[in-house]
């Protein structure tokens, strides 16, 4: 028996994401798009992917051994998620927030719940994506509040976490 995409697609939709905004390039030449297929891949050494259209326009941006930065969107960044997900060109997008750069010198969300400076150590065409594994070379842990997730087509809200306070 064979699982329709359609079938995948709703299936996947039930499984909950953090949201996040991807960037490549530098403060000049920023690049970006919104992700919610996001993970770790192991900590030693540390390591993430992000999965992204192979057919978006962003998609030449990254490249292997470029800078690449995970910025994890906070509960108030809906709209910051909808723009970098929309039609919007680059300096639209990243004129809608403040930016700074780490190690690798990819735009980093100033208010982002946290971001992970990564290279990019290769990427892997896999169907109509391409995984991009970076290697995270720095990470700023930001903003305390709310997380945003991705889950049945909606966006929800995260309550900020305490860190483990009483």
């Amino acid at each position: 028996m064979s699982v329709s995409t359609q079938e995948f697609r709703e299936a996947m939709s039930r499984l909950g994401s953090a949201v996040n905004v991807i960037t490549t390039g530098n403060i000049t030449t920023p690049h970006g798009f919104t992700a919610s297929a996001v993970c770790s891949v192991t900590d030693t050494p540390p390591t993430l992917l992000v999965c992204l259209n192979s057919s978006a326009r962003v998609r030449p941006a990254f490249i292997d051994g470029a800078g690449m930065c995970v910025n994890v969107l906070t509960s108030d960044q809906k709209e910051l998620s909808g723009i970098f997900a929309g039609p919007y060109d680059m300096s639209q997008r990243f004129d809608s927030a403040d930016w700074s750069v780490l190690e690798t010198g990819a735009p980093v969300l100033t208010n982002a719940l946290a971001s992970f400076d990564c290279q990019i150590d290769r990427i892997v065409e896999v169907g109509t994506h391409s995984v991009i594994f970076g290697l995270v070379k720095a990470i700023r842990l930001g903003t305390s509040g709310g997380g945003l997730m991705y889950f049945n087509r909606n966006y929800h809200d995260l309550p900020h976490s305490h860190g483990g306070d009483s």
